[in-house]
């Protein structure tokens, strides 16, 4: 049995053997996942990193519209690509705890309420400037600032002051948080110089590799900083993202070998790849899901009986089959699942063409109801979008599918649009998802879900330092999102990546796709 798991272990470190079939095989054996896991990582390190070469990923979710400046990033490319030129103060661990990135180590007041994070020093931006807490200030103050339009805005709503005191950031909040460090590990907050106040699209950050290439939409490229701060960061000396929005095309560019990493692989294809000679699939379940969104403060959708006569109408275990293949698990209308620690069970919402048609007379509303799609917006979303069509036929609600171009997607239709498919990664904590996106005040409130009592709720959770009474909070606030918010919650995803069998170093991270965003900064090409 041994000698059968360390074989199978070194083909994983070398991309031969998907993680998820090792540990079933493992489990199979009667081997503990821990002891699985310590296998996994001896192989991985013995394998060790080879340094040099290109790096390439063909990925969705880019569009000529992408910028550099941390604070627009709304889709997969920028995010991506950001996360190997920039680096925030913490960075969540594959196993969804803060590490240390520019802030050394923190501490927190007894009433969680004043939180000192010690800078690091002799961290170099890419234009040779030093940075300074000074500069974390500034990151800071951008993103709290609301002419910024920062994706960020609405975490930043519970910190009352930040300043720089020698080598410490001092953060003063409004109410107690135990959860900051998660906070500022979100991908917008990005460290620049002056806080990009001058010049925030100009691409200059901390991390291992600097910008050369900024073609939005088409292809954007970096080489290894020469002075980065790590040595353990950066193997191959340039790294190449290419905009390949069209599914077919990028597990084409894969297979053929002109990139190394491919994105968003569809589910109904991954049995088929994993036949290819010389490709690996990599997924892992986390905290993404994907929606369709109503504004709740447009019409129809102001109506709650409309939106609840859209919830009952949707096939979630039809769509679970067809759209994931397996590939995740059932939504509930609300962001949050059994990843996060305190979530809270709740009765699962079913398919009910009688209350959808009890819900929509009720609602008053006549006639067809609108819904945009596209490609781009999550794997298999416009044949989602069709599925929800006849589902909704038979509560007698006709929906009209709209298809989208994936080019301006994620800036002319999500977030403006009144109703769309959509996707998030999810957040590391609940209090990170619900102050992102349904906390009144937060620029990427896509649902249009205000509400003042619900606010209170969030702050209150915030500031409760006892896990049982937050969780019950976060219990209360869960089951007014599903009853009365925007959001329409069909299945919570796994990211399914896929790689060439060269590819080494890569660790599942429920966190995001790619790697948690760091594939291509923390993996190397074997020869």
């Amino acid at each position: 049995m041994s000698n059968e798991l360390e074989y199978m272990s070194r083909r994983v470190a070398a991309g031969k053997l998907n993680r998820r079939d090792f540990l079933g095989r493992a489990a199979a054996l009667g081997v503990a996942a821990t002891f699985a896991n310590s296998l996994l990582a001896s192989a991985a390190k013995a394998e060790g990193p080879v340094k040099g070469g290109i790096l390439r990923a063909g990925m969705q979710g880019g569009a000529a519209t992408d910028s550099l400046d941390p604070a627009s990033w709304s889709s997969q490319v920028p995010y991506f690509f950001g996360r190997q030129w920039g680096e925030q103060l913490v960075q969540i661990s594959p196993e969804g705890e803060p590490k240390p990135a520019l802030a050394e180590e923190w501490g927190a007041s007894d009433d969680a309420k004043t939180w000192t994070f010690k800078i690091r020093k002799g961290v170099q931006f890419h234009n040779g400037q030093e940075m300074t807490p000074a500069d974390v200030v500034a990151t800071i103050e951008r993103h709290s600032d609301e002419k910024a339009k920062s994706g960020a805005l609405g975490l930043m709503g519970g910190i009352a002051s930040v300043k720089a005191n020698g080598q410490d950031v001092v953060f003063e909040l409004k109410e107690a948080n135990a959860d900051l460090p998660f906070l500022l590990d979100d991908y917008h907050l990005m460290i620049q110089p002056n806080g990009g106040k001058d010049k925030p699209d100009a691409g200059i950050g901390t991390g291992p590799y600097k910008v050369t290439v900024n073609e939005a939409g088409v292809r954007l490229g970096g080489e290894k900083f020469a002075n980065y701060w790590r040595d353990d960061r950066g193997f191959a000396d340039q790294i190449e993202i290419i905009v390949i929005n069209d599914a077919t095309a990028r597990t084409s560019a894969l297979q053929g070998g002109q990139v190394d990493i491919i994105n968003r692989v569809e589910p109904k294809i991954v049995n088929l790849i994993k036949r290819v000679p010389g490709v690996v699939i990599r997924n892992v379940a986390g905290r993404g899901h994907y929606v369709f969104i109503a504004h709740c403060n447009t019409a129809p959708f102001d109506n709650n009986d409309l939106r609840l006569a859209l919830k009952y109408a949707l096939d979630r275990e039809e769509m679970l089959d067809k759209i994931l293949m397996g590939y995740g698990s059932l939504g509930n209308d609300t962001p949050i699942n059994k990843a996060y620690p305190l979530f809270t069970e709740m009765e699962q919402r079913k398919f009910d063409p009688d209350k959808a048609a009890f819900h929509y007379k009720k609602s008053g509303h006549s006639g067809p109801v609108l819904l945009r799609t596209s490609d781009v917006a999550f794997p298999g979303a416009v044949d989602a979008a069709q599925l929800y069509q006849q589902s909704a036929a038979k509560a007698g609600i006709t929906l009209d599918v709209k298809r989208e171009p994936g080019d301006g997607y994620w800036s002319e239709v999500w977030n403006k649009q009144p109703f769309s498919a959509s996707y998030w990664g999810g957040r590391p904590t609940q209090d990170q998802m619900y102050s992102t996106a349904y906390y009144s005040k937060a620029d990427w409130n896509d649902t249009r879900f205000f509400r003042e009592d619900f606010d209170k709720m969030l702050f209150q959770a915030r500031s409760e330092l006892d896990p049982a009474k937050r969780k019950a909070i976060y219990a209360d606030m869960g089951q007014i999102v599903r009853d009365e918010g925007g959001v329409i919650t069909p299945m919570f995803n796994d990211f399914i990546d896929a790689t060439s069998a060269k590819v080494g170093g890569w660790v599942d991270d429920g966190n995001q796709e790619m790697m948690g965003g760091y594939a291509l900064s923390k993996c190397w090409l074997n020869a």
